[in-house]
């Protein structure tokens, strides 16, 4: 659909009032706004633009240096309600091959509303601590974080190098306390504990973290060299006795709904601020086995409380088509604050969600925040004289059938790429930060070039200065341009005429394919060649690839249109190809190694980030490809399989002696 004006409008608006927060928080460590509140802008400029990520500020980038992390720190997928939260146990026991009725312990926790922090120990001693950041790599807060009181920074007993995550958070009374503090030298007051603990930590002068209240409570383990519990609640009592603080509520095996009605009313009176409950399936085996999907474990959700609601009128129902053609009904409301932000559009999810709760134009309704941040429809309080709502069966933005598959509740534009709506949005995303990154080409431009003719797939960017060279075009000329901003828009472009396989697989929009899968592609099959002329077997055996994403995959290399666009970058675009990290002349590098059994001397995913730190390919399936199959106790048909195709098996002894040749 293309960008009506004050969809425009609204959108520079989001982002000049996002750049001041993003200055406020980054650049002085006075926040404006809490998380919720922020977040929430971030979300309704994601709805407004189609991309999957606000592009990041520089200043989030120039304060502190990068630590990588040795196992990824990924977020938690959201449940919010108790039918969500069981729903996430029959996708683990689905995954695991169990039967609906088999047990399966769950640990619990309090969610605290603080800081993630990845603690590394090297033979027992606090070595390095770094913050989240984009889940592989965050920033080097280590002098700050060797100011905590309660944090050991020596282990007994401990694993040669392992990894320690948890919350830094700061509690009421001494947020309180310290806004009292700075209010008394006329320093401007935290936004929220959350806050306050964040920009006590980001300092570069440690002295004044300090100075500050920080407590930390553990909660997990990132990489270990060598297993230390058999399952989360026993990885926790091992926390404890190394002198980790870890929260007196968690629980093992609770009844879930009763565990979360007594925290959501215990909640006001914790000494912390906490957002919700973690629920994670007890055993670290199964947590290595259900693996991720995406950007987030399969074994663990994160139960949000409700948040602050309001009620307000449904002026319109209106459509946004995404990128992938997805049609998404959106509720415009008459604008209401929830908890110090003004609301205006909340997701409608799709028809059977509409029908469910018989929303309608004109109808009042309570609109809650869910887990403070995301707007949504919590209830009908009257229904009025309003039409119901009618699905759309044909695209608002092409008039192409819009067709709903029986498997999928989202209803999908069948126009490709004839819908404007999903070249627009497929434009911007090619454009983004975090693909191609062309700055100066962003929604207003993309929409205008698009409808003038100028621009119809992003091959199109990069012919652009011939043709105005050429007297094809008038750029300078265009309304809201100028000659300034042409000029910067072709140093832009020709600034991002070289792109990494992973941005360009990313840039390209496939559906089910993020950041996260385009790097996995691009680790494996090392070229675009390659990963272009991939089988869905071959996809299939990328440890964290499924079914879903495979197909998303080959229908998308396979059809005639993408197939032209994509020589066309590939003529206009120098696309590197991915460069193995390791030593080239070590035995497994370069080769593709699958694990499968219970190893002994070290978790499964220790082994993994062991082989890929000298150059090995980690796989999950069983094929031809395969170089080495390293199988543990209880291997099963991976092994059986093995033996078949008469691969290289080898035993934990065996693949820890190729880690370390002599």
């Amino acid at each position: 659909m293309l960008l009506p004006d004050d969809r425009e409008a609204r959108l520079q608006a989001l982002k000049a009032q996002l750049a001041a927060y993003d200055e406020a928080y980054y650049g002085a460590d006075a926040p404006l706004v809490d998380d919720a509140a922020y977040d929430a802008l971030v979300l309704e400029l994601k709805q407004l633009s189609g991309q999957d990520e606000r592009p990041v500020s520089a200043a989030r980038n120039s304060r502190f240096p990068k630590i990588p992390h040795r196992a990824p720190m990924l977020s938690l997928d959201n449940a919010f309600s108790e039918d969500e939260y069981r729903e996430f146990l029959r996708r683990a026991r689905r995954f695991l091959n169990l039967s609906e009725d088999a047990p399966l312990a769950v640990h619990a926790e309090p969610k605290i509303d603080g800081l993630s922090v990845n603690l590394t120990y090297e033979h027992g001693v606090l070595k390095t601590a770094a913050t989240r950041g984009d889940g592989h790599t965050g920033e080097d807060i280590t002098a700050n974080i060797r100011t905590l009181k309660n944090l050991p920074l020596t282990l007994t007993d401990a694993p040669d190098i392992i990894e320690i995550r948890g919350e830094i958070y700061m509690d009421k009374q001494d947020f309180a306390a310290l806004n009292v503090r700075r209010a008394a030298t006329e320093e401007p007051p935290f936004a929220s504990p959350r806050n306050a603990a964040a920009g006590s930590l980001r300092q570069l002068d440690a002295s004044i973290t300090a100075s500050r209240p920080l407590h930390f409570f553990a909660y997990a383990l990132g990489f270990s060299s060598k297993p230390i519990a058999e399952t989360q609640h026993g990885l926790m009592d091992w926390l404890a006795k190394q002198g980790f603080p870890v929260n007196p509520r968690n629980a093992v095996n609770p009844d879930a709904a009763q565990y979360y009605s007594a925290l959501a009313a215990e909640r006001a009176a914790l000494p912390y601020d906490i957002d919700g409950l973690v629920f994670k399936i007890d055993s670290l085996t199964l947590q290595e086995k259900l693996g991720f999907a995406g950007k987030t474990p399969r074994w663990a959700i994160a139960w949000k409380f409700p948040a602050g609601a309001a009620e307000t009128t449904i002026n319109a129902i209106t459509i946004q088509v995404g990128r992938t053609g997805a049609l998404t009904p959106v509720a415009e409301l008459a604008p209401v604050n929830i908890g110090g932000v003004v609301v205006s559009r909340a997701s409608l999810h799709n028809e059977e969600e509409i029908a469910r709760k018989g929303v309608r134009v004109g109808a009042r309704v309570r609109v809650e925040r869910a887990g403070d941040v995301i707007p949504y429809i919590a209830e009908v309080l009257d229904a009025g004289t309003g039409a119901a709502f009618i699905p759309q069966l044909v695209c608002p933005a092409c008039g192409s059938l819009a067709e709903k598959p029986e498997d999928e509740a989202v209803r999908r534009c069948t126009g490709g790429l004839i819908c404007p709506a999903q070249a627009v949005e497929r434009l911007i995303h090619y454009c983004s930060k975090d693909a191609a990154d062309i700055v100066g080409f962003g929604d207003k431009n993309a929409a205008a070039f698009y409808r003038d003719d100028l621009v119809k797939t992003p091959s199109d960017l990069y012919s652009l200065e011939a043709r105005q060279t050429a007297g094809a075009l008038a750029l300078e000329t265009r309304d809201g341009f100028g000659a300034l901003a042409m000029t910067n828009l072709f140093a832009a472009i020709t600034k991002r005429r070289t792109l990494t396989l992973a941005r360009f697989i990313y840039a390209l929009g496939i559906r089910r394919v993020g950041k996260m899968t385009a790097d996995l592609l691009a680790r494996h099959f090392g070229s675009i060649e390659a990963i272009t002329a991939a089988t869905p077997e071959q996809l299939l055996a990328l440890d964290g690839i499924g079914a879903e994403t495979a197909a998303a995959l080959s229908a998308f290399f396979s059809e005639p249109n993408n197939q032209q666009e994509l020589k066309a970058l590939q003529t206009a675009v120098a696309i590197e190809p991915y460069t193995r990290k390791g030593d080239a002349a070590h035995p497994l590098f370069g080769k593709t190694i699958v694990f499968t059994g219970t190893l002994e001397t070290m978790s499964r995913n220790a082994a993994k980030a062991a082989a890929e730190a000298v150059g090995a390919v980690v796989a999950s399936g069983i094929s031809k490809k395969v170089d080495f199959v390293v199988c543990g106790a209880d291997a099963g048909s991976k092994r059986a399989k093995a033996e078949a195709l008469n691969l290289i098996i080898l035993d934990e002894a065996a693949f820890s002696g190729f880690l370390k040749p002599n």
